[in-house]
């Protein structure tokens, strides 16, 4: 799975993303336990991001498959 980090998630992570292996699929609660095991920074962006699963957000009940590209994007503010 495929591991996107945008705008402050990439500055947090300190990287523009990250290979996640798995081979079954994964509720948003694992990827995200999975991320902040190896990100533990990424906690303090967590509840304010938003999750998209081959550029479309997800639904809090969709399972990742271990095929996905997953984009972490948290908010953004512009002018």
């Amino acid at each position: 799975m495929k591991v996107l980090f945008f705008a402050q998630a990439r500055q947090t992570a300190g990287c523009p993303e990250y290979t996640l292996r798995t081979d079954r699929p994964l509720t948003q609660a694992e990827l995200w336990a999975s991320l902040l095991t190896t990100f533990p920074n990424l906690a303090s962006l967590q509840k304010s991001t938003r999750l998209a699963r081959n550029a479309s957000y997800l639904d809090d009940s969709e399972l990742l498959q271990p095929g996905d590209e997953i984009a972490v994007i948290p908010p953004v503010s512009g002018g």
